[in-house]
Formats: structure tokens, sequence, C-alpha cells
């Protein structure tokens, strides 16, 4: 059997830290969320691994570094509601439920969906709502948020989103142009949404953020 706690902390001594994330929050949180249970069963032994985990229908897990340099620049409080979109096996809303005060997880694909809500129940994480729906459309129904976290690469993002989150609140996601994937992190000030550059990443783009291909006859 594989001693998942030491490459825990392995994880987080090795890729976390080094990365300058050093917010107590994180490192607890990344710490106490068991990684293995929340990616396919035979993916179990590379959960740790500093790369992006498989999920199956070109959706990944991000690797734990770019996880956490996008939880640190989200800067997230105790007293905040957050929408997890793209949560896939529900690693991230694990991870943000501990820093959060409520997690609202969007997953569209619904084998995905229905097993982060095994996954999550089994790991007694309470302060997550798993609702499964079009990513693209978000939920509006349970915001506006405080934080928005996009757990994959977009080319486009719709305005619709954007409108979901709350004046002061921050949004962080993977913008790609070709192989060359940025994250920035988003400020809604005063209506609008200003773009921080934070650092290079790469995962797939998500379903529905697919850049807009112009008809030329």
């Amino acid at each position: 059997m594989s001693d998942f706690a030491t490459r825990r902390t392995m994880m987080v001594d090795t890729q976390v830290r080094p990365s300058d994330v050093t917010k107590f929050p994180i490192i607890d949180a990344m710490l106490s969320v068991p990684r293995e249970a929340f990616v396919p069963l035979e993916k179990r032994e590379v959960a740790y691994a500093d790369d992006n985990v498989d999920l199956g229908q070109n959706r990944v897990a991000l690797e734990p570094r770019t996880l956490a340099k996008m939880l640190d620049g989200l800067d997230i409080q105790a007293d905040e509601l957050v929408m997890d979109l793209g949560c896939g096996l529900g690693y991230s809303a694990a991870v943000l439920a501990r820093m959060a005060d409520f997690v609202v997880a969007v997953e569209e694909d619904g084998d995905m969906a229905r097993d982060a809500e095994t996954a999550l129940s089994e790991n007694g994480v309470d302060n997550v709502a798993v609702i499964t729906g079009t990513l693209a459309d978000g939920d509006a129904k349970h915001g506006p948020y405080d934080v928005i976290l996009i757990e994959g690469a977009v080319e486009h993002l719709p305005e619709s989103l954007l409108n979901q989150l709350k004046d002061g609140g921050r949004i962080a996601c993977i913008f790609t142009e070709g192989l060359l994937g940025t994250v920035k992190i988003g400020y809604k000030i005063d209506g609008n949404v200003a773009w921080r550059f934070s650092f290079n990443a790469g995962a797939p783009v998500l379903p529905g953020f697919e850049a807009r291909r112009a008809f030329v006859l």
C-alpha cells in the first residue's frame, strides 16, 4: 500500500512551497486533502506527480503547483463564497472548502459530477454543493461570488460569467493562445474586470470556452 500521506507532504515541500506559496490556509488545505481520493482509481499512483492528472474526456486535475499559485493569487478569505468551475472529480472543491465559507462546484460531465459528490461526501466535506450544468453558463442562481476559479484553460471567456462575480471579487483562469498558457487574476472594480498576469501554466481548453471561430466563405 502506498504511503500517500508522505507523498502529500513531499508535494507541498517540493512543488508548492518552492513556488513561493506560503499562505497558511493553502498549505494547510493541500496537506489535509487526500488528492488520491479525487482522481480515477488507475491514476492514484500519479496523484502527487508535478503534472496535470488526466481525468478522461480531455479534462485534468490541475498540477499542484498551478492550483496552489492560482489560490495564492485569489487570496480567498474564510467568509467568502467561491464558484469552482469545472471541478472534475472534486479535488479543487475539497481544497477550496477548507479555505472558504462555501463552494459551488460546477461540473458539466454527469459522471464526474456524481463521482465528485461521492468523493466529497466520503471525505467529510460538507460545505460544497456540486451542480451539474454547462460550464460556460456558470451558476448564476447561487451567485454572485466573491471568487471564481476556472479549472482549465479558456480561449474565450463569456461575459455572463464575469457578471456572476461580485464587485471587489477575483477570478483566476488559464488563458491559452496556441500552446502557451497564461494564468491571470481578474479583479472586478466598478463593474469592470482588470486582469493581471500571474504565471505560465498549461491545461486543456474547457468545453464551451473555445475561441469563437470566424466563418469564412
